[in-house]
């Protein structure tokens, strides 16, 4: 059974390791995909992996991932679908899963019957990109109690005083945004991300996770040297596995992940 997202960050920092975060769409192109998907990147190295949950309205996701979540909807996709995937597929992983979803179904189902239904799933830690600092007690509280880990997201824009109450509230790590605007794929890491990491290093000693925009193994390696914990790497994944065949995408996508976990072990 996995460990929680604290202590698997616990194990990389005694090993002087950086995370390895994929991002899925579940249900693209289908559900089964989804499930092999999971097995193969936790065989592949991947330290956590990030699950979307496919929602109609997602604000901060870019052209890649929407698709994606357009087609996983097509079909029928659910969120009682999804967490019965995972209830399967997460006691054979390595690999904390960590759910990624918009506020509106936390909201429509109840905060404390969509904790619970979480928790019997395997689920072990929560990403809510629309859920603002000032209104996330509301679901931090009762997480904490459940054994979820709530994780912040910072955003370049944030003011000081923003990061310091994210970084203090954020459970399991602080999710760093690497530029404003959505998700995708980008040529370039911003050198502003190397400031913000040495930001938050001087007010949490709380693990730091890069996401958005990281796309190819030398950006993965580029905020790993930054100082980053870990590196969240989303619409590339979506994307390969995404083209051609299930059998096709589901290769491209292993064979990436193995890819990226090797820009950022240390050699020894």
């Amino acid at each position: 059974m996995p460990s929680s997202i604290s202590q698997t960050f616990e194990t990389l920092r005694d090993r002087a390791q950086c995370a390895l975060i994929p991002f899925l769409t579940a249900g693209d192109p289908d559900l089964e995909t989804t499930a092999e998907a999971l097995r193969l990147l936790d065989q592949q190295g991947a330290d956590m992996i990030e699950l979307g949950v496919p929602y109609s309205d997602p604000l901060a996701d870019g052209p890649v991932i929407q698709a994606a979540a357009t087609r996983a909807l097509a079909k029928g996709t659910t969120l009682d679908q999804v967490l019965a995937m995972v209830t399967q597929v997460a006691p054979t992983l390595r690999s904390p899963i960590i759910l990624f979803t918009y506020y509106n179904p936390i909201l429509n189902r109840g905060i404390e019957q969509f904790l619970q239904n979480l928790v019997a799933a395997g689920v072990k830690g929560l990403v809510v990109p629309d859920l603002p600092l000032e209104e996330a007690d509301i679901l931090l509280k009762p997480a904490e109690k459940a054994g979820i880990e709530v994780i912040l997201l910072v955003a370049p824009t944030s003011p000081a005083e923003r990061i310091l109450a994210i970084a203090a509230k954020s459970q399991g790590f602080i999710y760093l945004v690497s530029t404003t605007g959505v998700t995708g794929v980008r040529d370039t890491m911003e050198d502003r991300v190397k400031v913000l990491i040495e930001q938050l290093r001087q007010v949490t000693d709380k693990p730091i996770g890069v996401g958005f925009g990281i796309s190819q193994p030398e950006h993965a390696r580029q905020v790993m040297e930054w100082g980053a914990d870990g590196t969240i790497v989303g619409s590339a994944f979506v994307k390969r596995l995404s083209e051609g065949s299930p059998k096709e995408g589901l290769k491209a996508l292993s064979e990436f992940c193995h890819t990226l976990k090797v820009a950022i072990t240390p050699v020894s």
